[in-house]
């Protein structure tokens, strides 16, 4: 275990200035704390909160975030509060410990919690102060350098959590060496054997071809020395794991994959950079298409840096990042160079992006998404992809994840150009909404007046902005559609009951319902979440129960032994008026079916279960659902007057659900409460008079069954 010298001589070589004595102190504190721990493999415990604090040190980080990684676990392991840390070490770091021990709380990966809102808590907490994931990330580092120790089953639920959570956020952040040792230590948990197949092969393939990285950086810096270039050259073999995501994407084999070397290239200016590019393609050959300049338009966490693929010996492409000391730095970094040290002072390294501006960047079009999935969705849209660089007319640089679409494009611009968009010119061309953008394409946005988003353009946008926007307008219209129908629905339904749906009466409603206000209580009704009928019973129970009395349904079927109770087939919905049979369920009620109904002759040979009913000859109340299947014009005001229609015959909506929408017609289904089956056809004949409604008839499920017991 690294002791407190040696911690304090790690972090006093690139801060001169720090406070050894309080780095003492909460050495000292924690390894009292966890004082009798022991981990899986065991070791004390607190071997790994100083071994996550030695890790801090690497990225140079300031005094307090190395102390919060020492303490990290005593608020939630041991007898430590907050209260004392906060009077040992100041309020800063016991914010921080609390920060690191909620997030060490949180199931990201569980199927036991909603992995949607513990996300947005992450989220949370990293917008309070970003150094609580940096320390996050270093111990989960250092867990799973040692997972070994734990359960297999254990191992492989932080394998999971790791490649699906932490290393793509490590990426996200700019610390790319983390986010590569983080997916092929948890590679190595999930796909032991196809881990060492690949290393098998990078054996065998370098007793092949020798050290093919020491001839290529060799020959590199021949080139740049020719080229009075100063720059340091390194070169390495690409992880385990991003070789085999390469075999997967391509769906290539080994040998057959070519990019499996990286080299970097390391100058002092940033026109060396260019001059570099210049002096390797002068040599190799580039191949086309693999050419990026994150110098001139930097990725939102300050990478900055020239990615190239060249053809190297023997027809092998090898990539080459060309940047500067600097950019160096924050591409090793990423935003935790914000915080770093150097002399005793925090450096100020112009690439460095500020952690509070990154993280509102980040979240700031999901603010106003109350959908927990919906918010877990778009924030691993805009986490985990790369990204493409396009431009508008006039030469403005638009930055978005890599496979975008026009759409996408529009809405980065502003969401009113996503909301009127209605095409798009690529190059001058014009391109369907669907198709994917390249780097360096030109885009124009073509908008109308009086376009809205179509539920289509969710299957097409893939950013976490325009999808957030997109399903914010089809709810909002959709609201302004289910109150205008809603509305058309309560003034049918009070009129049944010869009252008047005002707007003392919807409120009334609309508490009595214990819903937030009347325009809520119109919106629920067009959606069908709430029915006519309860709206009604709301304000006049006394009329509802009053219908009731007067013609109790157990006496409306003529033919039933004394208790037996009926109830009517959904199969085929019969009307009184319609001559009926009856069957005995397996209780003591009956199913009253339509004489003409499909579903009878299923019960053919079982004749002792059929039982001759009618219907009472007496006034029925308007109390017997049926369904009508309409196809209707699809313009403004149609369903208004249809809804009219069906209040101007007596008969109440109950229910209503569009199943096919295009763009002339629409089709749905309404469900009516009717009297009796000359209401029906009353009903029918008025609407199939209707100039807009180009098809009406009465709807029959024989899916539909009645099985149970009354």
């Amino acid at each position: 275990m690294t002791s407190a010298d040696d911690l304090i001589s790690l972090v006093r070589d690139y801060n001169p200035k720090t406070n050894e004595q309080r780095l003492r102190d909460a050495y000292a504190f924690g390894e009292a704390m966890h004082e009798g721990q022991f981990r899986h493999s065991g070791e004390p415990y607190f071997t790994h909160p100083v071994a996550v604090a030695a890790l801090l040190t690497e990225q140079r980080l300031d005094d307090a975030t190395i102390i919060t990684a020492l303490l990290h676990d005593t608020i939630e392991d041991t007898k430590a509060s907050y209260e004392e840390v906060t009077t040992r070490f100041g309020e800063e770091v016991a914010m921080l410990v609390d920060g690191v021990t909620k997030l060490t709380n949180l199931q990201l990966s569980s199927r036991e919690t909603k992995q949607a809102e513990n996300f947005r808590k992450l989220f949370m907490a990293m917008s309070k102060d970003l150094r609580v994931i940096l320390v996050k990330l270093a111990d989960r580092l250092h867990n799973m350098r040692t997972i070994r120790a734990m359960r297999p089953e254990k191992q492989a639920q932080k394998a999971r959590e790791t490649m699906d959570i932490y290393a793509p956020l490590a990426g996200r952040m700019g610390m790319q060496w983390m986010r590569e040792e983080l997916e092929d230590l948890a590679f190595k948990v999930l796909n032991p054997e196809g881990r060492q197949s690949i290393i098998r092969r990078f054996v065998t393939l370098q007793r092949e071809t020798g050290d093919v990285i020491h001839r290529i950086t060799g020959d590199m810096r021949l080139e740049l020395e020719k080229a009075g270039i100063e720059a340091e050259v390194f070169g390495r073999a690409k992880k385990p794991y991003s070789i085999w995501r390469k075999m997967q994407e391509k769906d290539q084999g080994f040998s057959r994959l070519s990019d499996i070397y990286g080299f970097r290239v390391i100058t002092r200016s940033e026109e060396d950079c260019y001059r570099t590019l210049g002096a390797i393609h002068q040599r190799w050959r580039a191949v086309p298409g693999r050419f990026k300049d994150y110098i001139s338009q930097p990725k939102t966490n300050g990478y900055r840096s020239i990615h190239t693929t060249v053809s190297g010996r023997d027809g092998k492409r090898v990539e080459v990042q060309i940047r500067t000391r600097q950019m160096h730095d924050v591409a090793e970094s990423g935003v935790a160079a914000h915080w770093s040290y150097r002399d005793g002072v925090r450096t100020e390294n112009p690439f460095a992006v500020d952690p509070a501006k990154w993280i509102a960047s980040l979240t700031e079009q999901f603010d106003g998404e109350d959908d927990h999935d919906e918010f877990l969705e778009a924030v691993k849209l805009e986490m985990y992809s790369d990204q493409v660089f396009c431009f508008t007319p006039k030469g403005d640089v638009i930055k978005l994840p890599k496979g975008a679409t026009p759409i996408d494009f529009a809405y980065a611009i502003h969401t009113r150009i996503g909301h009127a968009c209605v095409g798009a010119k690529v190059d001058t061309i014009r391109v369907p909404l669907w198709t994917r953008l390249r780097n360096g394409q030109s885009v124009e946005v073509i908008t109308a007046e009086g376009q809205t988003p179509q539920v289509s353009w969710l299957e097409i946008a893939t950013t976490g902005k325009a999808r957030t926007a997109i399903r914010r307008a089809l709810r909002e219209a959709d609201r302004e559609r289910f109150v205008k129908l809603g509305h058309e629905l309560a003034r049918s339904a009070f009129e049944h009951v010869n009252k008047k749906a005002t707007d003392k009466a919807l409120e009334t409603a609309a508490r009595a319902l214990r819903v937030s206000d009347a325009s809520e209580l119109l919106a629920r009704l067009g959606a069908a979440d709430l029915t006519a009928h309860d709206v009604v019973q709301a304000v006049y129970p006394e009329l509802i129960d009053k219908d009731g009395d007067e013609f109790p349904p157990r006496r409306a079927v003529i033919g039933l032994e004394p208790g037996q109770k009926f109830e009517r087939a959904p199969c085929c919905e019969p009307l009184p008026g319609e001559r009926i049979i009856g069957i005995t369920s397996r209780g003591q009620g009956v199913v009253v079916h339509a004489a003409d109904c499909d579903r009878l002759s299923e019960f053919e040979d079982q004749m002792e279960r059929w039982v001759d009913v009618h219907w009472h000859s007496g006034a029925h109340p308007a109390a017997y659902g049926t369904t009508l299947e309409l196809t209707i014009g699809n313009d403004a005001g149609v369903l208004g007057r249809i809804c009219t229609l069906i209040g101007e015959k007596k008969a109440n909506i109950s229910n209503l659900e569009f199943i096919d929408r295009k763009p002339d017609f629409y089709r749905l289904m309404i469900n009516v409460e009717l009297r009796d089956v000359e209401q029906l056809h009353s009903l029918i004949l008025t609407l199939e008079a209707e100039s807009d409604v180009a098809a009406v008839v009465r709807h029959r499920d024989r899916t539909r069954t009645q099985h149970r017991p009354i």
